[in-house]
């Protein structure tokens, strides 16, 4: 009895048309952020590495490179507080969590310093 009534909240909780990217995939996620009395967008892009989780407690991993260090970020898939998920480009990847990334982003940033000192 109690299982179904969680089950039905649940599915009024779910947003639809937010299951279209995979692992691998370069996306763009709208947030809404607010501050203060004030609430404005807030853009995070970069790459998928990880989803986990099922239902209303799914949530993916999105990270980027920003001023030479690596950012990840965690968003709740379906949370009230994203406007917008976009797909920029497709990913094929052979692994289903793609924490490989972390090493080698860092290793090509590390270059790169290297590169600059010489």
């Amino acid at each position: 009895m109690s299982a179904k009534v969680i089950e039905t909240i649940e599915k009024e909780q779910l947003k639809e048309g937010r299951s279209g990217f995979r692992v691998g995939d370069k996306v763009r996620v709208f947030t809404r952020v607010k501050e203060g009395d004030k609430e404005r967008t807030q853009l995070f892009a970069g790459t998928v590495i990880a989803r986990k989780g099922r239902g209303l407690n799914e949530q993916f991993t999105v990270r980027r490179i920003s001023y030479g260090e690596g950012v990840e970020r965690i968003f709740p898939l379906h949370s009230p507080r994203i406007e917008k998920i976009e797909v920029d480009s497709r990913g094929a990847p052979r692994r289903a969590k793609l924490f490989y990334l972390r090493k080698r982003a860092d290793m090509s940033v590390r270059e790169a310093e290297t590169a600059k000192r010489s």
